[in-house]
């Protein structure tokens, strides 16, 4: 390995303008390839870290324009002992045939970047940099894909220009040779490193733009069979075991710590946020003083026409007389779980799923493993407690006390059903003692995510007598508990609260750090009532910089809901909206002609009407309006006119542009007699065809001036111009 300037094939070399953009590009081709698989996350960090370092020198390199190439002798080499480390990387390190793939495609990648001499070498980073892109497409829903595809389509639109530039430029060399066309070796020095940047930098966003336009037109257009595409490769992450049927008292306390975001929540209706609702995912039941869980059975839920499921009847359960139906959208991010996440009392839930299942906690859960939770839509009741029915509900129902719902741990300790009825002291009814419960624990203990390392014995000992200070589900499990020790029906739900209004989408966008615990007690002829024995927690307020994530969150919606969730009823929607924004359009444009044409005809009696009465002055006007709209279509020849005059009068401002002009202008004075220069003739052979022996050196020498200042910017050659035009003129009319 060794810093060499390797021999470049046997062939017209490129300028070097050229080449070194063209190298630029291809490493820009590489990095973005990569970037986009990286920010999938499925790369592991050392892989990450070493692979960024080589692409930074590499980049390094590249900018201070020094050569560091690795002998082709050392890349045999080293790809051959790279075989033996993949061995060791697929049964030790990796452990999988894919990861130490990836390793190798990678490995390989790198010591071409640093040996690319070829054509070839250039066309195989291209292809690797584009599989990257097609797996990072596999891996990720995430809107900063978007960000980095489009990056990549800009490097590679610039490559694929710069790589046909490098192939014209070799086949005009070879039938042109160099020697021979002085013209030709002085047209290649204008291809400047800043020029071709600037032409670059112009040419392949409009470009890319136009591909991105057609593509998206494609897109929407083209009718859609399936939906949910890359939600049945949602990452294993960790919040879908807070959402299970065995929790561990501690977990919801984790999934806080994320800020990931988990859906986004759209109640028809809601455009300022003004719902404050908890969506239920899984209602646990059985506590063994550590674990809560959940061992009912699920009922099977067919779909009824487009999707539609019932999940409950009015008949069935008895509502409460203040209730409020809720319509919402979710659109759930792959997070691995099969869980919808419902508000209040849901009546109804319509999706693409074969099949629901429902458990007596009130959990629905996606049975389609085809289909894995991803967008929804749902009605609930959301009722609010009525305080004197509650206090009158009998304190016992037959039906749940076998349930499970009062049964209590085997290792419970003593002071916490004495502390209960300590607590609820003076109280003569279940809905009573529920409150005094909850409002001890809102009021006595802290709220806090600051986890204890070491495990106590007995948590809720821990919690209600030693730390008093928790996360959520030590508030839940402690009030459940206390109740179920006074003989009240009590369960934990585990979900989430409605989490932060986006007031740009009208949309609640929920985070894994709303993951969320409370309660709910039965009372018989209400149901479960909700209480939140959890102090209540503040909601960030988004002002000035802080607003750039709600313009970011809602790309991302956008990109999940309309991209990559693009399915049949978004294709329908779309037409629907599109047929009726046209009629408006339509609409809104006749109005707008009916309206301004009575405007015109009422003005073009009253102009008629003035000009009968002063025919003098409306003709003065008139010429007036026609002269200045002369001079307003023709203003940019007029002003390239006149800049063109004032530069040939002071060629020294623009030695280039003023030699242009002054050529051309020597080339209409000698065609006017008769030696016309064609576009397709080099300044040589336009010399050789005039005739006359005077007009013929003083072009030639005119020519050599022009040649100076146009190519290599003389001034003095520049100013010499308008002298040797002056003697072609007057030879001319001579």
């Amino acid at each position: 390995m060794s810093s060499v300037d390797t021999a470049r094939p046997l062939q017209t070399p490129a300028p070097v303008a050229m080449q070194h953009h063209f190298e630029i590009a291809i490493y820009l081709i590489v990095f973005t390839g990569f970037g986009t698989i990286a920010s999938s996350g499925r790369l592991d960090t050392i892989t990450v870290l070493m692979v960024s370092a080589a692409l930074l020198f590499r980049g390094y390199l590249l900018i201070r324009r020094r050569t560091w190439l690795i002998a082709e002798r050392w890349t045999s080499f080293l790809t051959l002992g790279y075989m033996g480390f993949y061995l060791a990387d697929y049964f030790l390190f990796s452990g999988g045939f894919l990861n130490a793939t990836v390793h190798l495609v990678l490995f390989v990648m790198v010591v071409r970047l640093f040996s690319a001499q070829r054509d070839r070498d250039y066309y195989f980073l291209s292809i690797i940099a584009f599989l990257m892109v097609l797996v990072a497409a596999l891996l990720t829903v995430d809107s900063v894909f978007l960000l980095g595809f489009a990056a990549f389509m800009l490097t590679a639109v610039v490559a694929f220009i710069l790589m046909e530039m490098r192939h014209a430029y070799a086949k005009a060399s070879a039938h042109s040779p160099r020697h021979s066309d002085h013209h030709f070796d002085h047209r290649h020095k204008q291809l400047t490193s800043r020029s071709l940047a600037a032409s670059l930098a112009m040419v392949s966003p409009m470009l890319v733009l136009c591909i991105l336009g057609g593509a998206t037109a494609i897109f929407f257009v083209l009718p859609r069979i399936s939906a949910g595409y890359l939600s049945a490769y949602p990452p294993s992450g960790e919040i879908s075991t807070g959402f299970s049927d065995q929790v561990e008292l501690g977990r919801i306390g984790e999934i806080q710590q994320s800020s990931a975001v988990v859906m986004h929540i759209q109640i028809d209706g809601d455009e300022h946020g003004s719902f404050d609702l908890k969506w239920r995912g899984v209602a646990l039941s059985n506590f063994d003083g550590r674990n809560w869980s959940n061992s009912r059975e699920q009922r099977v839920l067919s779909p009824q026409l487009d999707g539609y499921f019932v999940l409950s009847s009015r008949a069935r359960d008895v509502r409460q007389r203040s209730s409020l139906p809720v319509h919402y959208r979710v659109l759930m991010e792959p997070m691995g779980m099969n869980i919808f996440f419902l508000a209040g009392i849901p009546e109804s839930l319509q999706g693409n799923y074969r099949n629901l299942g429902v458990d007596d906690g009130g959990a629905v859960f996606d049975l389609d493993l085809e289909h894995p939770v991803s967008r929804y839509q749902a009605t609930s009741e959301v009722a609010q407690p009525v305080a004197p029915e509650l206090r009158t509900a009998s304190s016992i129902d037959t039906g749940y006390l076998n349930s499970g719902y009062l049964t209590l741990p085997s290792s419970l300790d003593p002071r916490i059903p004495r502390l209960a009825q300590q607590i609820t002291a003076g109280t003569d009814n279940n809905y009573d003692r529920a409150l005094a419960v909850e409002t001890f624990l809102r009021t006595h203990f802290q709220y806090t995510l600051q986890l204890s390392h070491t495990a106590p014995h007995d948590p809720l000992a821990n919690f209600l007598f030693e730390r008093k200070q928790g996360h959520c589900e030590y508030f839940a499990s402690s009030m459940a508990i206390m109740l179920r020790s006074l003989g009240i029906p009590a369960r934990i739900v585990n979900g989430f609260r409605t989490g932060e209004f986006n007031d740009l989408t009208s949309q609640y966008l929920v985070r894994a750090s709303d993951a969320h615990s409370w309660v709910e007690v039965f009372f018989p002829g209400s149901g479960w009532i909700a209480f939140d024995p959890t102090p209540a927690q503040s909601t960030p307020l988004r002002t000035g910089w802080s607003r750039v994530t709600l313009y970011v969150d809602a790309m991302a919606s956008f990109w999940r809901d309309w991209v990559v969730n693009y399915d049949a009823s978004h294709q329908q929607a779309l037409a629907v909206e599109a047929k009726s924004g046209g009629r408006q359009l339509f609409s809104s444009a006749q109005r707008w002609w009916r309206r301004h044409y009575e405007i015109l005809l009422e003005a073009a009696r009253q102009a008629k009407n003035g000009a009968s009465g002063s025919p003098l002055r409306w003709g003065i006007a008139a010429a007036l309006s026609t002269m200045g709209l002369l001079l307003a279509a023709n203003g940019r020849l007029l002003w390239r006119a006149w800049a063109r005059r004032r530069l040939a009068a002071r060629p020294e401002k623009s030695p280039r542009r003023a030699a242009t002009i002054w050529y051309e202008r020597m080339t209409e004075v000698v065609a006017q007699r008769g030696w016309n220069k064609s576009p397709t003739q080099t300044p040589e052979e336009f010399i050789r065809l005039i005739e006359d022996d005077d007009i013929r050196l003083r072009v030639a020498e005119f020519t050599r001036h022009y040649e100076s200042a146009r190519f290599d910017a003389s001034i003095e050659d520049a100013r010499r111009l308008p002298h040797l035009y002056k003697e072609i003129s007057a030879a001319h009319r001579r």
